[in-house]
């Protein structure tokens, strides 16, 4: 006697092999991803109430999204649901106005091992070796036994209604678009996928205005110079021989030649609207870039225009929005890395344009890309009534003399702060919460803890400050002196917990961190992860830092 088949699950009211036709209707095809998200739909679909009106999140970009949209009156287009592309085959309904909801994911955990659908999920065999028809059959017998459900809350600022806001023309193309986007559309500003659209050239000989013209330098008598001509002395000098604006007289053929300079721009007309000159567009570059506390009000000097710091602070660089704006063909800035400390009056950064003109729509789109938040900005460190809890049963029994005190003195007295407390305490939970409320009743506005960071059963440090209300910890760091570090906050004063490595390396993890605190930095593990490059010392025997290679 022949062993019947399991039976299929149904898809809420459908069969497995209607739904399986109207996937192929609406997709084109009824992957299995497509079928699986079905089972998920109707799964998180069973936990929302009725009459409830909920918003969907999709967290893959592969059919889930299509699931959705089939079963749920939320699609891209009306903008009730999100595909938030993590590659995770996971998708939530949460309720829109209290952001309540469910989370169904397709669980690792509950495929059958030996399966064509464990196959199918981890790729174990190529899509050409896979059994097909196998695979549906397993999805439709299997249903949502492979799914796993918990509740979620979203989170607040992904609550806001999605709103095009005011609509305004492009300058550059003419279309119109949300003008939030900045003072060009997102497809001027470099985004376009299509290459006629894009506004870039893969050229590099730039167009240059009409009215502009070559001369030989012998015939360019009482011409006007179009930019400041440079002059190189190897070795001895490099600056402008000739400044913007020079009329060429009989005395400068001579210097021209020896400069290599036989022919010269002269212009029989101004270049017009559409074409920005070099000393313009390094003017408007950056004023643009510059932020708070950057002086960007140098003249330009052969086309190019220095920043530099109007106070002593810690100099922060936008890293993306730099790389964005140097990834557009004709411009360029250059800076000192980001979270250096800088005195006042120190240059910072440098921008120009490439050509001597830039067409209009070129110029416009690299003034889009800096739209808004400033790509550079010199954060001030305040000074800090510092609080420094030492732990260590040795130290705290007098077993060894502490050193600790004295090196966090030097390094705080360096960067304006004071050190204002000192508390020890021995390896102990409960001595260490304590020593932390006795410095905040002292006034210290920074808190540091020293040592008791590793791995060691008697290192208790972490469990003493969590004892002690120590919120948004994260601990690890990708630094080297210093991948015990701990930062966090304590009632909203910022907490840095100093492995004891500081004891013995001239500069660590401390070194990098400490700045930022100072200058009212959130250290959060995303920045501690972009740590990573650069962040080993190198142990110089003539330290150089910060003109080093360490946290750059």
């Amino acid at each position: 006697m022949t062993k019947a088949q399991p039976a299929t699950q149904p898809i809420g009211s459908h069969s497995f092999d209607e739904f399986i036709e109207m996937a192929r209707l609406f997709h084109n095809y009824p992957a299995p991803g497509l079928l699986l998200g079905g089972y998920m739909v109707e799964e998180a679909k069973s936990h929302m109430s009725e009459g409830t009106l909920y918003e969907a999140i999709s967290e893959s970009a592969w059919c889930l999204p299509d699931a959705i949209q089939m079963l749920t009156p939320c699609t891209t287009g009306n903008g009730w649901l999100r595909v938030m592309n993590f590659g995770v085959y996971a998708m939530s309904l949460y309720d829109k106005y209290t952001g309540k909801g469910v989370r169904v994911r397709l669980d690792p955990q509950k495929l059958p091992r030996g399966s064509e659908l464990r196959v199918w999920f981890f790729k174990e065999k190529p899509k050409a070796e896979q059994d097909s028809e196998q695979l549906r059959r397993e999805i439709g017998e299997l249903g949502p036994t492979v799914l796993s459900t918990s509740p979620i809350q979203l989170r607040k600022d992904l609550m806001t209604r999605r709103s095009k806001g005011r609509i305004a023309l492009c300058p550059s193309c003419g279309d119109a678009y949300p003008s939030e986007h900045g003072p060009v559309c997102r497809a001027c500003q470099g985004e376009s996928p299509y290459d006629s659209l894009s506004g870039r050239t893969d050229s590099v000989l730039f167009p240059l205005p009409e009215t502009l013209h070559t001369k030989a330098a012998s015939a360019a008598l009482g011409e006007q110079a179009e930019h400041d001509m440079t002059q190189i002395i190897p070795g001895e000098s490099k600056g402008a021989a000739f400044r913007r604006g020079h009329r060429i007289e009989a005395a400068d053929l001579c210097r021209l030649h020896t400069m290599g300079r036989n022919t010269l721009y002269v212009s029989d007309a101004p270049a017009g609207e559409n074409w920005i000159h070099e000393d313009d567009c390094a003017t408007a570059f950056a004023t643009a870039l510059a932020g708070a506390g950057i002086d960007a009000n140098a003249a330009p000097h052969e086309g190019k225009v220095t920043l530099r710091a109007m106070h002593d602070g810690l100099f922060h660089v936008d890293s993306q929005k730099l790389i964005a704006f140097n990834s557009l063909d004709g411009v360029m800035a250059a800076s000192r890395s980001g979270w250096t400390i800088v005195k006042k009056n120190a240059e910072l950064a440098a921008t120009r344009a490439i050509p001597l003109y830039l067409q209009r729509q070129t110029y416009e789109q690299a003034l889009a890309v800096l739209h808004g938040r400033p790509v550079f900005e010199v954060l001030p460190m305040r000074s800090a009534q510092a609080g420094v809890l030492i732990t260590g049963n040795e130290v705290f029994h007098g077993d060894i003399e502490d050193r600790f005190e004295e090196i966090l003195r030097t390094k705080l007295t360096a960067l304006g702060s004071t050190l204002h407390k000192t508390v020890f305490a021995p390896d102990s939970r409960d001595a260490i919460a304590q020593g932390v409320h006795t410095l905040l009743s002292a006034g210290c506005d920074l808190i540091i803890t020293t040592a008791g960071l590793s791995v060691d059963p008697d290192d208790v440090t972490r469990h003493g400050l969590v004892d002690a209300g120590a919120e948004h910890l994260v601990y690890g760091a990708p630094i080297l002196p210093g991948a015990m570090t701990l930062v966090g906050t304590i009632q909203d004063l910022p907490l840095l917990g100093v492995p004891a490595c500081a004891l013995f390396f001239q500069r660590t993890s401390l070194d990098l961190l400490l700045p930022r605190l100072l200058a009212g930095q959130q250290i959060t593990r995303q920045d501690l992860a972009q740590m990573g490059e650069g962040g080993m010392c190198l142990g110089c025997a003539n330290c150089s830092f910060p003109k080093c290679p360490f946290g750059k």
